[in-house]
């Protein structure tokens, strides 16, 4: 995503620091995005996607073909980075819903707050067990546990327990 990110500021005209100010993210953090040495959270890319003026699959996802039909294969993602999501479904013009399979952490990440961004999230937990926290209000979800919640609600996913949890979360974008 690093050079595909890079790329898409550029071509929107946008400083690093106009870019960090138009997703309320510091400038720092979008330089280590462009550089690799970071993976935004989902909200975090939401807000960037928003602030380019691009959908959030022109981030991830290559550019899409005539075909209807989007296979993701699981040998594409990226397995064993913590936090990084990969993302399932949602690289076709006109689809209003993205899937990403992510592994949150069970450690506190600095530069990434509580997201919230516009629509929809669903959030099922694989494997594990999970906190979901929405805004002040916080549960505990196993594996076959969701949640559907309006995603401008601020909202964090922390790994608990010895097992490390896996989740998909699908996000659909308001109309």
């Amino acid at each position: 995503m690093s050079v595909k990110l890079k790329l898409l500021r550029v071509q929107a005209g946008l400083t690093l620091e106009e870019l960090a100010q138009a997703a309320e993210l510091t400038r720092s953090y979008i330089s280590k995005l462009e550089r690799g040495v970071s993976e935004p959270s989902i909200g975090a890319a939401l807000r960037i996607s928003k602030a380019l003026g691009v959908k959030v699959e022109e981030l991830f996802g290559q550019a899409p073909e005539d075909d209807p039909v989007s296979i993701h294969r699981a040998s594409e993602g990226k397995e064993g980075k913590l936090q990084t999501p990969r993302m399932v479904s949602g690289t076709l013009p006109g689809h209003r819903m993205v899937a990403f399979v992510m592994t949150p952490t069970d450690e506190p990440v600095r530069d990434h707050p509580m997201s919230h961004h516009e629509g929809e999230e669903i959030l099922y937990v694989l494997k594990g067990s999970v906190t979901l926290q929405l805004a002040r209000r916080t549960e505990t979800l196993c594996a076959g546990d969701s949640a559907h919640f309006n995603s401008s609600i601020p909202h964090k996913i922390t790994s608990v327990g010895k097992q490390p949890a896996s989740v998909l979360l699908v996000i659909a974008a308001e109309p």
